[in-house]
């Protein structure tokens, strides 16, 4: 065993900021979600919008990263980015994604599962309107996910679409929003001993069927 691998496997954490009842949660998980983003946002979490994105390709492989979460209502949850990236071939394969948002300082976790789909045009429109110059002449320059030379053909894209667009810059048909749909929710808060409190929301015929969950 390596000395990190060392370090790590000696790594112990207590978790003892909070406790969480199914009898104390709200009826319906998307006010349950408001309500611990809200608390994350409150307590300056950094990145609290960040959460890690699952999907699997038509091979049936995994994949997952982290992006940011810029909308949610009534269970769906926007993100955006170039639909032709590896999550974006994923998404067209197989519409089943899942979602983990991670705030160590509180010691929660919330897990999510549903499906995705293209969000409106209007909307990606509009999301993209309110982006830094520099963020869309990027969403136009990255062929995102594809092998690059080096880094010089990067800035080589950079440099000819900021030539390109002098005024508005317009959306790339390429890019744009997704909306999940969650039918699954798990809210995680850390307990003492590993004894955490799992509680979980499963959609059924429309109705929240709420369930504690073994640590």
């Amino acid at each position: 065993m390596g000395e990190v691998s060392q370090h790590i496997y000696q790594l112990r954490e207590d978790f003892m900021k909070g406790v969480l009842s199914e009898h104390d949660v709200f009826p319906v998980p998307s006010l349950q979600f408001e309500k611990w983003m809200k608390e994350a946002v409150d307590a300056r979490i950094p990145e609290a919008q960040a959460f890690h994105l699952g999907t699997v390709s038509a091979e049936h492989k995994p994949s997952s990263r982290i992006v940011y979460l810029r909308e949610f209502d009534d269970d769906q949850f926007y993100f955006y980015t170039n639909y032709q990236s590896r999550k974006g071939h994923d998404i067209e394969a197989n519409s089943h994604v899942s979602m983990c948002f991670f705030w160590p300082e509180l010691e929660r976790q919330v897990r999510l599962e549903g499906t995705v789909q293209k969000a409106e045009a209007l909307k990606s429109d509009t999301y993209f309107s309110v982006r830094p110059a520099e963020s869309k002449i990027g969403a136009w320059s990255s062929p995102q996910s594809q092998v690059l030379k080096d880094r010089e053909a990067l800035e080589s894209l950079v440099k000819e679409n900021t030539a390109k667009f002098t005024g508005d810059i317009p959306r790339p048909e390429f890019w744009g929003g997704y909306v999940i749909t969650a039918s699954y929710y798990e809210f995680w808060q850390g307990r003492k001993s590993r004894l955490h409190d799992r509680i979980s929301y499963k959609n059924h015929n429309g109705q929240w069927l709420i369930e504690r969950l073994a640590p």
